[in-house]
């Protein structure tokens, strides 16, 4: 299988949605969404790391000056894919949970550094802040 297909079965499987054509839909969405908010070595690191195809669809937008907020960022999704934003939340984190795989640790705790707090709900872990 390749690695495209592992990743696309990775989303279909966390998203709990019904066919390929659905999962894939909403992987490019997210990616394109995705590619808007990465800058810098991070955005080239995790380009990197995807297949082909999703690499395509990430890199193809060209990156707001600075990343949205997580709940700009849900929006955006759902604008994309013309749904609630209980969905597009829901979308959102399958996605970025499955990216999560291929990108490793080091590279989504990078990630996660570059982006306004909020988004590590989206990938799976926990967001969590220093005590003050």
């Amino acid at each position: 299988m390749t690695r495209y297909r592992l990743l696309l079965q990775h989303v279909r499987t966390l998203g709990r949605y019904t066919c390929d054509e659905e999962a894939e839909r909403v992987l490019h969405a997210v990616l394109a969404v995705l590619g808007s908010q990465l800058t810098g070595e991070e955005r080239c690191d995790l380009a990197a790391a995807l297949p082909e195809r999703a690499r395509a669809v990430f890199a193809s937008q060209i990156p707001l000056p600075q990343p949205v907020a997580a709940p700009a960022f849900v929006e955006a999704v759902a604008r994309a894919l013309n749904t609630s934003l209980t969905s597009a939340c829901w979308d959102a984190s399958s996605v970025l949970a499955a990216l999560a795989d291929p990108a490793g640790d080091r590279l989504t705790d990078r990630i996660l550094a570059h982006l306004p707090r909020g988004y590590a709900l989206l990938f799976g872990r926990a967001d969590l802040t220093a005590a003050a």
